[in-house]
């Protein structure tokens, strides 16, 4: 079995719209905060590093959301990112936001592209971080 990411996120006034639920843009947040922590977390290399250091850029080049049901100030999300896809420079991911409840609040697919910081050019993962990204892989 592929190792998952786990985590939890706190929905805070920030998150939400006058209608008092998440305001979906600020979901895109929680999942860019997420591959951000799954890269200083589970893959040991902090964004510090990745940008600055190292001269790396990981943005993300698709996404594919699915929102299933509103979340509110006050709820904790469950959190989980997987790779369903590791490519020459490529990393697809699978993000599932849970409720309190258990039952999918959010579910989405991304796709991330290693770049060299000074082209902007999609470049090879390095063969160090595709090791410890191939972990989460379920292909």
């Amino acid at each position: 079995m592929p190792d998952v990411y786990r985590a939890d996120i706190l929905i805070r006034f920030r998150h939400c719209d006058p209608a008092g639920i998440v305001f979906f843009p600020r979901y895109m947040e929680m999942f860019n905060d997420l591959v951000e922590d799954w890269c200083r977390d589970a893959l040991d290399i902090d964004f510090n590093e990745i940008h600055p250091q190292r001269g790396w850029g990981l943005p993300t080049v698709h996404l594919d959301v699915d929102f299933l049901a509103p979340s509110v100030l006050g709820d904790r999300l469950a959190a989980t990112l997987g790779v369903n896809h590791i490519g020459s420079s490529s990393i697809g991911v699978s993000i599932t936001l849970c409720g309190p409840d258990g039952a999918e609040r959010v579910r989405g697919r991304s796709v991330l592209v290693f770049i060299r910081g000074e082209t902007k050019h999609a470049s090879p993962i390095p063969d160090e971080l595709r090791a410890r990204i191939t972990r989460f892989y379920a292909g």
